[in-house]
């Protein structure tokens, strides 16, 4: 492989205390994607190879977490989880529930009323809902994102430790947000563009505010930041937004630079590092991708753009290539050092079901050489990595309900959640 650009970028490792078999934050260590050294079965059904299932008190798009012999999932309740009744605003709670990683029994479920008034259940707010945050652990304290509701923070055993306001406002739209938390030293670090049009960093142990990076263009930005070591000196905190991506200095906040891109709408799939670039996809109406190289002060600079992209799911970095299904099924892969196409190949998808109008919506995972993309009505999709489309499996459904979150992958085990079950499939050994 050709090496990218000039550029090194290392990727931030900022969770001492977890394993690096555990998958701790939304799309695992360091928000790659990628289980490393993991080697989850290919192929399963309902008979053959579910470990167990245990079901949820509510629906939910956030994906599980697995820190040691915890499994961690939020979902919700009262109000928006049937889309024939929808009921009161009032009456939602959120749930964070603790699933035992040997059996599949809960160990304890924490629920938080929400912080009224709720934005409306319609619109996208339909396509996920009101539990769109994946959890994040340090091995200590497990986070939790509830949007207007706030930040809370809980010991492994169930224990609530704080619970911080980062604003209750309203995205221009109602779609409500859908960033994951992330963790950088003592930080808790959340894009709260819908609730405050501002990046919000918490102290972990008190919940206090460190501080903050405002900004109107927020608005629409829907996706988790990335955290990157541009040196052994400097982290940056990449977020991006409409038409523009910032580069914070992660420690205070502070603007480092500015670049320009081509989406100009809501940007929903979070931001992808590695190999010396940043990767940035969606946008609406004017969709793309993008990748910008790190190292730069005040201005980053646009390596490559491309018109390929996906709106929702965020891609995977392996071996030179990014790899995407994007919302209405198209399998596609760029070259990562200058935005060419190698493929672009339309799954067979039968019928999209569920409440969303389009296919998929979780974001795949990397294991082994093999790519894991849950559809929302289809089953599990396996796709070998590599410059030439190759489907290895189509796993079914293990239930009727939309599956909405991205895979946990911790070992040989692979975490999946619908809006109604968490399901452990393959072995621990």
């Amino acid at each position: 492989m050709n090496r990218l650009m000039a550029a090194t970028c290392f990727f931030i490792t900022t969770l001492p205390i977890v394993s690096a078999a555990d998958w701790p934050q939304f799309r695992g260590l360091n928000g790659s994607g990628v289980a490393t050294d993991a080697k989850p079965p290919l192929k399963w059904t309902a008979k053959d190879g579910v470990t167990w299932s245990t079901k949820l008190p509510g629906p939910g798009s956030s994906s599980p977490i697995v820190v040691g012999n915890r499994v961690f999932v939020t979902c919700y309740s009262g109000y928006g989880a049937d889309s024939q009744n929808t009921g009161s605003s009032d009456k939602l709670l959120r749930h964070l529930v603790c699933i035992d990683r040997a059996t599949g029994k809960v160990s304890w479920t924490k629920n938080v009323p929400a912080v009224t008034p709720e934005d409306n259940y319609r619109g996208y707010i339909s396509e996920h809902g009101y539990a769109s945050h994946t959890p994040a652990s340090d091995g200590e304290a497990v986070y939790v994102f509830f949007g207007k509701s706030g930040v809370l923070a809980y010991d492994l055993t169930g224990t609530k430790l704080w619970q911080t306001s980062v604003g209750k406002d309203s995205d221009i739209r109602g779609w409500g947000s859908g960033a994951s938390p992330i963790l950088h030293k003592e930080l808790v670090i959340v894009n709260a563009s819908s609730e405050s049009r501002a990046v919000v960093a918490l102290n972990k142990k008190t919940g206090k505010e460190e501080w903050r990076a405002d900004g109107r263009k927020l608005s629409l930005s829907f996706g988790t930041p990335a955290l990157v070591k541009v040196s052994k000196e400097r982290t940056d905190l990449v977020v991006a937004m409409p038409g523009e991506v910032w580069g914070l200095d992660a420690d205070t906040g502070k603007k480092r630079w500015t670049a320009s891109i081509r989406p100009d709408g809501n940007i929903s799939p979070s931001v992808l590092a590695g190999e010396g670039m940043v990767y940035i996809t969606g946008g609406y109406q004017t969709k793309g991708s993008a990748a910008i190289t790190l190292g730069g002060e005040k201005e980053g600079k646009v390596a490559w753009e491309s018109k390929l992209s996906s709106y929702v799911p965020t891609p995977v970095l392996h071996n030179g290539r990014l790899y995407c299904v994007n919302e209405d099924g198209f399998a596609q892969c760029l070259n990562a050092e200058n935005g060419k196409t190698v493929y672009d190949e339309r799954l067979s998808v039968k019928g999209v079901g569920g409440r969303g109008s389009r296919p998929f919506y979780a974001s795949p995972a990397l294991a082994n050489g093999y790519l894991y993309v849950p559809s929302r009505r289809s089953g599990v999709y396996v796709l070998k990595a590599g410059d030439k489309f190759e489907q290895v499996e189509q796993n079914p459904a293990l239930d009727d309900t939309d599956f909405n979150g991205t895979p946990a992958i911790a070992g040989n085990q692979i975490f999946l959640r619908s809006n109604s079950h968490v399901y452990c499939i393959g072995s621990k050994e």
